[in-house]
Protein backbone atom coordinates (compact mmCIF):
# COMPACT_ATOMS: atom_id res chain seq x y z
CA UNK A 1 0.00 0.00 0.00
CA UNK A 2 1.54 3.50 -1.07
CA UNK A 3 1.54 5.51 2.47
CA UNK A 4 2.95 8.98 0.92
CA UNK A 5 0.77 11.79 0.87
CA UNK A 6 1.53 13.90 -0.99
CA UNK A 7 3.76 13.76 -4.55
CA UNK A 8 6.28 16.20 -3.46
CA UNK A 9 7.33 15.45 -0.05
CA UNK A 10 6.42 13.26 2.82
CA UNK A 11 4.56 14.53 6.05
CA UNK A 12 7.12 13.60 9.11
CA UNK A 13 6.07 14.11 13.10
CA UNK A 14 9.25 13.76 15.05
CA UNK A 15 8.51 12.26 18.42
CA UNK A 16 10.90 13.03 21.37
CA UNK A 17 12.18 10.65 23.86
CA UNK A 18 9.73 11.10 27.03
CA UNK A 19 7.11 11.00 24.49
CA UNK A 20 8.01 7.80 23.15
CA UNK A 21 8.53 6.53 26.80
CA UNK A 22 4.93 6.93 27.89
CA UNK A 23 3.53 5.51 24.78
CA UNK A 24 0.44 3.18 26.07
CA UNK A 25 -0.95 0.93 22.62
CA UNK A 26 -4.33 2.63 23.72
CA UNK A 27 -2.18 6.45 23.26
CA UNK A 28 -0.74 5.28 20.49
CA UNK A 29 -4.18 4.71 18.63
CA UNK A 30 -5.88 7.29 19.73
CA UNK A 31 -3.16 10.02 18.92
CA UNK A 32 -2.40 8.46 15.64
CA UNK A 33 -6.10 8.37 13.91
CA UNK A 34 -6.09 12.27 14.96
CA UNK A 35 -3.00 13.11 13.15
CA UNK A 36 -3.72 10.74 10.61
CA UNK A 37 -7.11 12.84 9.83
CA UNK A 38 -5.65 15.92 9.96
CA UNK A 39 -2.03 15.35 8.55
CA UNK A 40 -1.75 11.86 7.33
CA UNK A 41 1.52 10.51 8.22
CA UNK A 42 4.14 9.13 6.34
CA UNK A 43 6.80 8.72 8.48
CA UNK A 44 7.67 9.78 11.92
CA UNK A 45 11.07 9.78 13.43
CA UNK A 46 11.66 7.90 17.14
CA UNK A 47 13.94 9.09 19.57
CA UNK A 48 15.80 6.95 22.18
CA UNK A 49 17.66 9.37 24.40
CA UNK A 50 17.29 13.22 25.43
CA UNK A 51 18.22 14.42 29.00
CA UNK A 52 17.14 12.28 31.62
CA UNK A 53 15.16 10.00 29.10
CA UNK A 54 16.61 6.61 28.04
CA UNK A 55 14.09 4.63 26.33
CA UNK A 56 14.51 0.88 27.02
CA UNK A 57 14.82 -1.61 23.73
CA UNK A 58 10.96 -2.66 24.45
CA UNK A 59 8.91 0.21 24.66
CA UNK A 60 10.92 1.28 21.30
CA UNK A 61 9.71 -1.79 19.50
CA UNK A 62 6.26 -1.72 20.55
CA UNK A 63 5.98 1.60 19.79
CA UNK A 64 7.99 0.98 16.16
CA UNK A 65 6.05 -1.84 15.23
CA UNK A 66 2.79 0.01 15.29
CA UNK A 67 3.59 2.55 12.94
CA UNK A 68 4.86 -0.29 10.90
CA UNK A 69 1.52 -2.10 10.81
CA UNK A 70 0.21 1.07 9.93
CA UNK A 71 2.73 1.40 6.80
CA UNK A 72 4.35 4.30 7.99
CA UNK A 73 8.21 4.58 7.66
CA UNK A 74 10.20 4.85 11.07
CA UNK A 75 13.79 5.97 11.94
CA UNK A 76 15.58 7.22 14.80
CA UNK A 77 16.72 10.18 16.74
CA UNK A 78 19.46 11.16 19.29
CA UNK A 79 18.93 14.36 21.38
CA UNK A 80 22.47 15.40 22.61
CA UNK A 81 20.89 16.72 26.11
CA UNK A 82 22.00 15.08 29.32
CA UNK A 83 21.60 15.73 33.03
CA UNK A 84 24.04 15.25 35.81
CA UNK A 85 24.59 11.32 35.48
CA UNK A 86 26.91 8.93 38.42
CA UNK A 87 30.33 9.44 37.61
CA UNK A 88 30.38 13.19 35.87
CA UNK A 89 32.01 16.23 36.90
CA UNK A 90 28.61 17.78 38.47
CA UNK A 91 27.29 21.71 37.95
CA UNK A 92 28.53 22.20 34.83
CA UNK A 93 27.53 25.61 33.26
CA UNK A 94 25.75 24.13 30.29
CA UNK A 95 22.98 26.31 28.46
CA UNK A 96 20.12 23.31 27.39
CA UNK A 97 22.12 20.86 29.25
CA UNK A 98 24.10 20.24 26.25
CA UNK A 99 27.19 17.57 26.51
CA UNK A 100 30.78 18.39 27.70
CA UNK A 101 32.86 16.73 24.88
CA UNK A 102 35.60 16.65 27.62
CA UNK A 103 34.41 14.43 30.30
CA UNK A 104 34.77 11.13 29.66
CA UNK A 105 31.70 9.90 32.10
CA UNK A 106 29.43 12.14 28.57
CA UNK A 107 31.62 10.76 26.00
CA UNK A 108 31.13 7.10 27.25
CA UNK A 109 27.59 7.85 27.45
CA UNK A 110 26.95 9.77 24.13
CA UNK A 111 29.04 6.52 22.42
CA UNK A 112 26.65 4.23 23.97
CA UNK A 113 23.58 5.66 22.73
CA UNK A 114 24.65 6.07 19.40
CA UNK A 115 25.49 2.29 19.21
CA UNK A 116 22.07 1.26 21.29
CA UNK A 117 20.55 3.31 18.61
CA UNK A 118 21.85 2.23 15.20
CA UNK A 119 21.23 -1.53 16.58
CA UNK A 120 17.28 -0.61 16.03
CA UNK A 121 17.27 1.91 13.39
CA UNK A 122 18.77 2.14 9.70
CA UNK A 123 18.44 6.08 10.08
CA UNK A 124 19.27 8.18 12.24
CA UNK A 125 18.53 11.93 13.42
CA UNK A 126 20.34 14.34 15.70
CA UNK A 127 18.56 17.08 16.79
CA UNK A 128 20.39 20.63 16.81
CA UNK A 129 22.18 19.86 19.95
CA UNK A 130 24.78 18.50 18.52
CA UNK A 131 26.83 21.56 19.85
CA UNK A 132 28.83 22.86 22.77
CA UNK A 133 28.84 25.80 25.13
CA UNK A 134 30.93 24.39 28.13
CA UNK A 135 33.31 26.26 29.63
CA UNK A 136 33.89 23.98 32.73
CA UNK A 137 37.73 23.68 33.59
CA UNK A 138 38.25 20.46 31.93
CA UNK A 139 37.39 22.26 28.64
CA UNK A 140 39.26 25.81 29.40
CA UNK A 141 42.54 23.15 29.91
CA UNK A 142 41.87 21.21 26.75
CA UNK A 143 41.43 24.31 24.73
CA UNK A 144 44.89 25.51 25.51
CA UNK A 145 46.29 28.51 23.08
CA UNK A 146 43.11 27.96 20.67
CA UNK A 147 40.24 30.68 20.20
CA UNK A 148 36.87 28.89 21.19
CA UNK A 149 35.61 29.02 17.65
CA UNK A 150 38.87 27.10 16.26
CA UNK A 151 39.16 24.43 19.47
CA UNK A 152 34.71 23.68 19.61
CA UNK A 153 35.19 22.80 15.88
CA UNK A 154 38.30 20.59 16.05
CA UNK A 155 36.35 18.75 19.04
CA UNK A 156 33.09 18.47 17.75
CA UNK A 157 34.62 17.00 14.15
CA UNK A 158 36.13 14.22 16.72
CA UNK A 159 32.90 13.69 18.27
CA UNK A 160 31.15 13.05 15.06
CA UNK A 161 33.89 10.59 14.12
CA UNK A 162 34.45 8.78 16.89
CA UNK A 163 31.71 9.01 19.36
CA UNK A 164 28.95 9.34 16.98
CA UNK A 165 29.19 8.00 13.25
CA UNK A 166 32.25 5.19 13.44
CA UNK A 167 30.48 3.42 16.50
CA UNK A 168 26.72 3.52 14.87
CA UNK A 169 28.45 1.86 11.47
CA UNK A 170 30.25 -0.46 13.49
CA UNK A 171 27.04 -1.70 15.03
CA UNK A 172 25.21 -1.10 11.88
CA UNK A 173 27.19 -0.85 8.47
CA UNK A 174 24.07 0.40 6.31
CA UNK A 175 22.78 2.93 9.43
CA UNK A 176 22.11 6.22 7.38
CA UNK A 177 23.37 9.31 10.03
CA UNK A 178 21.93 12.48 9.46
CA UNK A 179 22.91 15.61 11.38
CA UNK A 180 19.99 18.03 11.63
CA UNK A 181 21.58 22.23 12.02
CA UNK A 182 19.51 24.80 13.52
CA UNK A 183 18.24 27.99 12.31
CA UNK A 184 20.98 29.94 13.44
CA UNK A 185 23.59 29.54 10.80
CA UNK A 186 25.25 32.74 11.52
CA UNK A 187 26.71 31.28 14.81
CA UNK A 188 27.66 27.44 13.75
CA UNK A 189 30.93 28.30 14.29
CA UNK A 190 30.69 29.56 17.78
CA UNK A 191 29.25 26.10 19.16
CA UNK A 192 31.36 23.76 17.31
CA UNK A 193 29.61 22.77 13.94
CA UNK A 194 31.70 22.49 11.56
CA UNK A 195 29.47 21.58 8.33
CA UNK A 196 32.39 20.88 5.78
CA UNK A 197 34.18 18.40 7.88
CA UNK A 198 31.00 16.85 9.06
CA UNK A 199 30.00 16.57 5.28
CA UNK A 200 32.44 14.14 4.58
CA UNK A 201 31.22 12.34 8.21
CA UNK A 202 27.52 11.91 7.70
CA UNK A 203 25.37 10.36 5.26
CA UNK A 204 22.86 13.73 5.43
CA UNK A 205 21.77 16.94 7.11
CA UNK A 206 18.38 18.13 7.81
CA UNK A 207 17.47 22.03 8.34
CA UNK A 208 16.18 23.50 11.35
CA UNK A 209 13.99 26.66 10.11
CA UNK A 210 11.70 27.34 12.81
CA UNK A 211 11.03 31.22 12.69
CA UNK A 212 8.23 31.45 14.97
CA UNK A 213 7.07 35.32 15.70
CA UNK A 214 9.09 37.40 14.63
CA UNK A 215 8.55 40.61 16.11
CA UNK A 216 8.77 38.88 19.55
CA UNK A 217 11.16 36.48 19.96
CA UNK A 218 14.94 36.52 20.75
CA UNK A 219 16.34 36.32 17.52
CA UNK A 220 13.99 37.80 14.94
CA UNK A 221 14.31 35.63 12.36
CA UNK A 222 12.19 36.57 9.12
CA UNK A 223 9.72 34.17 8.13
CA UNK A 224 11.74 33.89 4.59
CA UNK A 225 14.75 32.02 6.56
CA UNK A 226 12.11 28.92 6.15
CA UNK A 227 12.95 29.19 2.78
CA UNK A 228 15.98 30.88 2.55
CA UNK A 229 17.90 28.62 4.87
CA UNK A 230 16.31 25.29 3.46
CA UNK A 231 18.29 26.54 0.09
CA UNK A 232 21.58 27.29 1.56
CA UNK A 233 21.95 23.65 3.15
CA UNK A 234 20.58 22.20 -0.14
CA UNK A 235 23.08 24.30 -2.15
CA UNK A 236 26.07 23.13 0.25
CA UNK A 237 25.38 19.21 0.57
CA UNK A 238 23.55 18.67 -3.21
CA UNK A 239 20.69 15.96 -2.66
CA UNK A 240 21.84 15.24 0.68
CA UNK A 241 19.77 17.92 2.39
CA UNK A 242 16.96 15.48 3.55
CA UNK A 243 14.09 18.26 4.74
CA UNK A 244 12.63 21.33 6.73
CA UNK A 245 11.76 20.80 10.68
CA UNK A 246 9.43 23.00 12.33
CA UNK A 247 7.40 23.66 15.55
CA UNK A 248 4.48 25.17 17.33
CA UNK A 249 6.34 26.94 19.65
CA UNK A 250 6.07 30.84 20.11
CA UNK A 251 3.90 30.71 16.45
CA UNK A 252 1.15 33.13 18.20
CA UNK A 253 -1.06 33.20 15.36
CA UNK A 254 -2.37 29.79 12.96
CA UNK A 255 -0.30 31.59 10.01
CA UNK A 256 2.91 31.95 11.95
CA UNK A 257 2.90 27.95 12.24
CA UNK A 258 1.47 27.24 8.56
CA UNK A 259 4.02 29.79 6.96
CA UNK A 260 7.00 27.96 8.11
CA UNK A 261 5.76 24.51 6.35
CA UNK A 262 4.59 26.31 3.06
CA UNK A 263 8.26 27.86 2.64
CA UNK A 264 9.86 24.18 2.95
CA UNK A 265 7.84 23.28 0.76
CA UNK A 266 8.70 25.84 -1.69
CA UNK A 267 12.12 25.51 -1.01
CA UNK A 268 11.31 21.67 -2.55
CA UNK A 269 12.37 19.93 0.95
CA UNK A 270 12.03 15.85 0.68
CA UNK A 271 10.21 15.74 4.23
CA UNK A 272 8.50 17.97 6.39
CA UNK A 273 8.92 17.63 9.56
CA UNK A 274 7.00 18.41 12.78
CA UNK A 275 8.14 18.64 16.29
CA UNK A 276 6.44 17.37 18.42
CA UNK A 277 4.05 14.45 18.24
CA UNK A 278 2.24 15.46 21.62
CA UNK A 279 2.01 19.32 20.23
CA UNK A 280 0.16 18.47 17.63
CA UNK A 281 -2.94 16.68 19.12
CA UNK A 282 -5.77 18.50 20.05
CA UNK A 283 -4.07 21.55 18.58
CA UNK A 284 -5.98 23.68 16.35
CA UNK A 285 -3.12 24.96 13.97
CA UNK A 286 -3.11 21.58 12.14
CA UNK A 287 -6.57 21.27 10.73
CA UNK A 288 -5.49 23.74 7.81
CA UNK A 289 -2.04 21.93 7.60
CA UNK A 290 -3.21 19.02 5.12
CA UNK A 291 -5.74 21.11 3.01
CA UNK A 292 -3.05 23.77 2.24
CA UNK A 293 -0.21 21.38 1.76
CA UNK A 294 -1.82 19.60 -0.99
CA UNK A 295 -3.22 23.17 -2.31
CA UNK A 296 0.67 23.58 -2.62
CA UNK A 297 1.56 19.79 -3.76
CA UNK A 298 -0.58 20.38 -6.73
CA UNK A 299 1.46 23.88 -7.77
CA UNK A 300 4.52 22.19 -7.09
CA UNK A 301 4.32 19.23 -9.46
CA UNK A 302 4.59 20.97 -12.64
CA UNK A 303 7.31 23.72 -10.92
CA UNK A 304 10.93 23.75 -11.86
CA UNK A 305 13.88 23.19 -9.60
CA UNK A 306 14.48 26.72 -7.15
CA UNK A 307 16.69 29.65 -8.19
CA UNK A 308 17.21 32.82 -7.99
CA UNK A 309 20.18 35.74 -6.77
CA UNK A 310 22.77 34.45 -5.60
CA UNK A 311 24.13 35.28 -1.94
CA UNK A 312 27.25 34.39 -0.73
CA UNK A 313 27.53 32.70 2.96
CA UNK A 314 30.64 31.04 3.34
CA UNK A 315 31.05 28.69 6.09
CA UNK A 316 32.46 29.77 9.35
CA UNK A 317 30.52 33.43 8.98
CA UNK A 318 28.46 36.04 10.24
CA UNK A 319 28.07 39.87 10.04
CA UNK A 320 24.96 41.71 8.59
CA UNK A 321 22.89 38.28 9.70
CA UNK A 322 19.44 37.70 8.32
CA UNK A 323 19.79 40.95 5.72
CA UNK A 324 19.22 38.52 2.64
CA UNK A 325 16.19 36.83 4.30
CA UNK A 326 14.80 41.04 4.82
CA UNK A 327 15.42 41.05 0.94
CA UNK A 328 13.74 37.85 0.71
CA UNK A 329 10.35 39.48 2.19
CA UNK A 330 10.40 42.07 0.08
CA UNK A 331 10.08 40.05 -2.90
CA UNK A 332 13.23 39.57 -4.03
CA UNK A 333 14.06 35.61 -4.83
CA UNK A 334 17.24 34.78 -2.85
CA UNK A 335 19.48 32.00 -3.44
CA UNK A 336 21.91 31.28 -0.70
CA UNK A 337 25.32 29.20 -1.55
CA UNK A 338 28.02 28.44 0.77
CA UNK A 339 30.70 28.78 -2.47
CA UNK A 340 31.63 32.42 -4.40
CA UNK A 341 28.83 32.20 -7.78
CA UNK A 342 31.82 32.67 -10.17
CA UNK A 343 29.47 32.39 -13.18
CA UNK A 344 25.96 33.75 -11.92
CA UNK A 345 25.07 36.51 -13.83
CA UNK A 346 24.20 38.71 -11.01
CA UNK A 347 26.01 38.62 -6.97
CA UNK A 348 24.81 39.80 -4.05
CA UNK A 349 27.86 40.17 -0.75
CA UNK A 350 26.87 40.59 2.82
CA UNK A 351 29.18 41.37 5.29
CA UNK A 352 29.72 37.63 6.02
CA UNK A 353 31.09 37.47 2.36
CA UNK A 354 34.01 38.66 3.66
CA UNK A 355 34.93 35.56 5.78
CA UNK A 356 36.64 34.28 2.53
CA UNK A 357 40.22 35.63 2.87
CA UNK A 358 39.99 35.64 -0.78
CA UNK A 359 37.02 37.48 -1.45
CA UNK A 360 38.28 40.84 -2.56
CA UNK A 361 40.02 38.99 -5.03
CA UNK A 362 37.24 36.64 -6.05
CA UNK A 363 35.25 39.94 -6.70
CA UNK A 364 37.63 42.09 -8.58
CA UNK A 365 37.64 39.03 -11.28
CA UNK A 366 34.05 38.34 -11.31
CA UNK A 367 33.15 42.25 -12.44
CA UNK A 368 36.32 42.77 -14.21
CA UNK A 369 34.80 39.86 -16.67
CA UNK A 370 31.48 41.59 -16.89
CA UNK A 371 29.45 40.11 -14.04
CA UNK A 372 26.97 42.22 -12.01
CA UNK A 373 27.97 42.51 -8.06
CA UNK A 374 25.73 44.19 -5.05
CA UNK A 375 27.84 44.83 -2.21
CA UNK A 376 26.35 45.82 1.15
CA UNK A 377 27.41 49.01 3.23
CA UNK A 378 28.80 46.26 5.49
CA UNK A 379 30.57 44.40 3.27
CA UNK A 380 32.61 47.94 2.37
CA UNK A 381 33.28 49.27 5.52
CA UNK A 382 34.59 46.09 6.62
CA UNK A 383 36.52 45.30 4.14
CA UNK A 384 38.60 48.79 5.01
CA UNK A 385 41.25 49.62 2.08
CA UNK A 386 41.06 46.20 0.53
CA UNK A 387 38.67 47.44 -2.15
CA UNK A 388 39.75 50.73 -2.77
CA UNK A 389 43.55 49.06 -3.18
CA UNK A 390 42.30 46.56 -5.46
CA UNK A 391 40.78 49.58 -7.59
CA UNK A 392 37.57 48.35 -7.62
CA UNK A 393 35.56 51.19 -5.88
CA UNK A 394 37.18 54.91 -4.81
CA UNK A 395 34.10 55.03 -1.93
CA UNK A 396 33.61 54.49 1.57
CA UNK A 397 31.19 54.13 4.89
CA UNK A 398 32.37 57.67 6.83
CA UNK A 399 31.28 57.30 10.80
CA UNK A 400 28.55 59.51 10.18
CA UNK A 401 24.83 58.96 10.12
CA UNK A 402 21.76 60.75 8.41
CA UNK A 403 18.11 60.46 9.32
CA UNK A 404 16.50 59.70 5.91
CA UNK A 405 12.99 60.80 5.21
CA UNK A 406 13.27 62.23 1.48
CA UNK A 407 14.27 60.02 -1.28
CA UNK A 408 15.56 60.66 -5.19
CA UNK A 409 15.90 58.14 -7.63
CA UNK A 410 18.09 59.83 -10.08
CA UNK A 411 16.87 58.23 -13.67
CA UNK A 412 14.10 60.41 -13.01
CA UNK A 413 14.36 63.90 -12.13
CA UNK A 414 11.34 64.07 -10.70
CA UNK A 415 11.57 60.82 -9.02
CA UNK A 416 11.01 62.35 -5.59
CA UNK A 417 9.78 60.83 -2.43
CA UNK A 418 9.01 63.06 0.41
CA UNK A 419 7.63 62.82 3.80
CA UNK A 420 8.54 59.31 5.15
CA UNK A 421 9.40 57.56 7.93
CA UNK A 422 12.87 58.76 9.33
CA UNK A 423 15.02 56.10 8.24
CA UNK A 424 18.93 56.12 10.05
CA UNK A 425 21.34 55.12 7.03
CA UNK A 426 25.36 55.56 7.58
CA UNK A 427 26.48 58.07 4.79
CA UNK A 428 28.17 56.78 1.73
CA UNK A 429 31.08 59.27 0.63
CA UNK A 430 32.41 58.83 -3.03
CA UNK A 431 34.07 60.91 -5.99
CA UNK A 432 31.41 62.86 -7.41
CA UNK A 433 31.72 60.89 -11.36
CA UNK A 434 33.77 58.83 -10.68
CA UNK A 435 31.07 57.07 -9.39
CA UNK A 436 27.21 57.45 -9.91
CA UNK A 437 24.42 57.40 -7.63
CA UNK A 438 21.50 55.77 -8.62
CA UNK A 439 19.18 56.53 -5.41
CA UNK A 440 19.36 59.33 -2.68
CA UNK A 441 18.38 59.21 0.33
CA UNK A 442 18.76 62.85 2.76
CA UNK A 443 16.66 65.18 4.51
CA UNK A 444 16.46 69.10 4.84
CA UNK A 445 19.83 70.08 2.34
CA UNK A 446 21.34 67.24 2.31
CA UNK A 447 21.14 63.91 1.36
CA UNK A 448 23.66 60.39 0.84
CA UNK A 449 23.98 57.76 -1.80
CA UNK A 450 22.28 54.77 -0.61
CA UNK A 451 22.73 52.58 -4.23
CA UNK A 452 26.22 54.02 -5.81
CA UNK A 453 27.16 52.34 -9.28
CA UNK A 454 30.71 51.99 -10.47
CA UNK A 455 31.73 50.60 -13.50
CA UNK A 456 34.68 47.63 -13.75
CA UNK A 457 36.11 46.03 -16.81
CA UNK A 458 33.20 44.58 -18.43
CA UNK A 459 31.25 44.71 -15.37
CA UNK A 460 29.34 46.31 -12.71
CA UNK A 461 29.73 46.88 -9.08
CA UNK A 462 26.47 48.48 -6.86
CA UNK A 463 27.02 49.76 -3.62
CA UNK A 464 23.89 49.16 -1.28
CA UNK A 465 23.16 51.06 1.78
CA UNK A 466 21.64 49.20 4.37
CA UNK A 467 20.17 51.46 7.20
CA UNK A 468 21.15 51.14 10.29
CA UNK A 469 18.10 48.69 11.67
CA UNK A 470 18.06 46.37 8.82
CA UNK A 471 13.97 45.70 9.46
CA UNK A 472 13.82 49.43 8.15
CA UNK A 473 14.08 48.21 4.58
CA UNK A 474 10.28 47.32 4.85
CA UNK A 475 9.43 50.98 4.99
CA UNK A 476 12.01 52.21 2.44
CA UNK A 477 9.38 53.34 -0.58
CA UNK A 478 8.63 50.84 -3.08
CA UNK A 479 9.87 52.60 -6.08
CA UNK A 480 13.62 52.93 -4.50
CA UNK A 481 14.04 49.24 -3.82
CA UNK A 482 12.67 48.55 -6.90
CA UNK A 483 16.04 49.76 -8.81
CA UNK A 484 18.23 47.23 -6.33
CA UNK A 485 15.33 44.35 -7.21
CA UNK A 486 15.93 45.29 -11.35
CA UNK A 487 19.92 45.49 -10.95
CA UNK A 488 19.99 41.82 -9.39
CA UNK A 489 17.12 40.17 -11.71
CA UNK A 490 17.90 41.83 -14.93
CA UNK A 491 14.52 43.59 -15.32
CA UNK A 492 12.42 40.46 -14.17
CA UNK A 493 11.22 41.78 -10.69
CA UNK A 494 7.76 42.06 -8.69
CA UNK A 495 7.20 45.37 -7.11
CA UNK A 496 5.30 45.71 -3.88
CA UNK A 497 6.15 45.19 -0.12
CA UNK A 498 6.33 42.16 2.72
CA UNK A 499 5.77 39.35 0.18
CA UNK A 500 7.96 36.81 -1.17
CA UNK A 501 8.93 35.62 -4.87
CA UNK A 502 9.96 31.97 -5.47
CA UNK A 503 11.32 31.87 -8.62
CA UNK A 504 12.07 28.41 -10.55
CA UNK A 505 14.53 27.83 -13.60
CA UNK A 506 11.47 26.53 -15.60
CA UNK A 507 10.36 30.26 -15.75
CA UNK A 508 7.59 29.72 -12.98
CA UNK A 509 6.97 32.32 -10.39
CA UNK A 510 5.26 31.67 -6.90
CA UNK A 511 4.49 34.33 -4.45
CA UNK A 512 2.98 34.60 -1.24
CA UNK A 513 1.85 37.85 0.88
CA UNK A 514 2.92 37.52 4.29
CA UNK A 515 0.22 37.46 6.64
CA UNK A 516 1.12 40.37 8.94
CA UNK A 517 0.54 43.39 11.03
CA UNK A 518 -1.69 44.63 7.85
CA UNK A 519 -3.20 42.10 6.90
CA UNK A 520 -5.27 43.61 3.55
CA UNK A 521 -4.70 42.56 -0.04
CA UNK A 522 -1.98 44.50 -1.94
CA UNK A 523 -1.43 45.05 -5.55
CA UNK A 524 1.89 43.71 -6.41
CA UNK A 525 3.15 44.44 -10.20
CA UNK A 526 5.09 41.81 -12.06
CA UNK A 527 8.00 43.23 -14.29
CA UNK A 528 9.79 41.99 -17.06
CA UNK A 529 11.88 43.59 -19.77
CA UNK A 530 11.44 40.29 -22.32
CA UNK A 531 9.04 40.46 -24.96
CA UNK A 532 5.59 38.70 -23.17
CA UNK A 533 1.71 38.85 -24.37
CA UNK A 534 0.76 37.72 -21.00
CA UNK A 535 0.72 36.58 -17.63
CA UNK A 536 -0.64 33.01 -17.28
CA UNK A 537 -2.38 32.24 -13.37
CA UNK A 538 -1.87 29.06 -13.10
CA UNK A 539 -4.27 28.56 -10.24
CA UNK A 540 -6.94 30.14 -12.90
CA UNK A 541 -5.92 28.95 -15.68
CA UNK A 542 -6.58 32.72 -16.66
CA UNK A 543 -4.52 35.13 -18.64
CA UNK A 544 -3.48 38.64 -17.05
CA UNK A 545 -3.42 41.25 -19.90
CA UNK A 546 0.17 42.89 -19.96
CA UNK A 547 1.11 46.90 -19.51
CA UNK A 548 3.59 47.73 -22.00
CA UNK A 549 5.75 51.14 -21.56
CA UNK A 550 8.91 52.41 -21.19
CA UNK A 551 10.89 52.70 -18.02
CA UNK A 552 14.89 54.20 -17.30
CA UNK A 553 17.37 52.44 -15.78
CA UNK A 554 20.98 53.72 -15.71
CA UNK A 555 19.56 56.90 -18.12
CA UNK A 556 18.46 54.11 -20.63
CA UNK A 557 15.54 53.76 -21.51
CA UNK A 558 14.02 50.01 -22.65
CA UNK A 559 10.27 48.89 -23.08
CA UNK A 560 8.80 47.24 -19.97
CA UNK A 561 5.98 44.51 -19.75
CA UNK A 562 4.28 44.47 -16.74
CA UNK A 563 0.84 42.68 -15.16
CA UNK A 564 -0.91 43.95 -11.88
CA UNK A 565 -2.24 41.20 -9.87
CA UNK A 566 -3.59 41.54 -5.85
CA UNK A 567 -1.74 39.29 -3.29
CA UNK A 568 -4.33 38.52 -0.30
CA UNK A 569 -2.77 37.49 3.04
CA UNK A 570 -2.27 33.77 3.36
CA UNK A 571 -3.11 32.86 -0.34
CA UNK A 572 -0.78 31.32 -2.76
CA UNK A 573 -0.40 32.30 -6.24
CA UNK A 574 1.48 31.02 -8.65
CA UNK A 575 2.34 32.07 -12.77
CA UNK A 576 4.12 32.35 -15.41
CA UNK A 577 5.01 34.67 -17.80
CA UNK A 578 3.27 33.99 -21.79
CA UNK A 579 6.16 34.35 -24.19
CA UNK A 580 5.33 36.46 -27.50
CA UNK A 581 7.20 33.95 -30.07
Amino acid sequence: MERKKYKNFKMVIYIPAAIVDRFTPEILQSDYEFLEHFLGVDKVYLETHRSEVYVDEKQINMVRDFFLSKGVEVSGGITTTIIDIPGCEPNKQRIFDTFCYNDPVFRKRLKEVSEYTAGLFDEIILDDYFFTNCTCRRCIEAKGDLDWVTYRRKLLKDVSENLVVGPAKTVNPKVKMIVKYPNWRESYHFTGYVPEEQENIFDMTYTGIETRSPRYTDQHLPEYLSYALSRYLSNAWPDRNGGGWYDTYQCWSVDRYLEQAYLTAFAKQKELTHYQWSDLIDNPFVGPMRIQLKKIDTMLSDTGNPCGVQVYLPYVSSGENHLEMRLGMLGLPIEPVNAFPAHASSILLTESALADKHVIEKLEKYVRNGGTAVITSGFLKSAGEKLYEAGITESKISDKKIVATRYHVTDDYAGYIEHQKGIVFPQLEHGNNASWSLVNAGDSDFHTSILLKTSYGDGKLFIFVVPDNSADLYEIPTDVMDVLKSILTNRNFVSGKIFSTFTYDDGSMILYRYVKSDVRPEKVTLRTGRAVTGLLDCETNKIIPIQIGTRCEDFINYTEYSAVCLLVPGKINKFRWVSGS
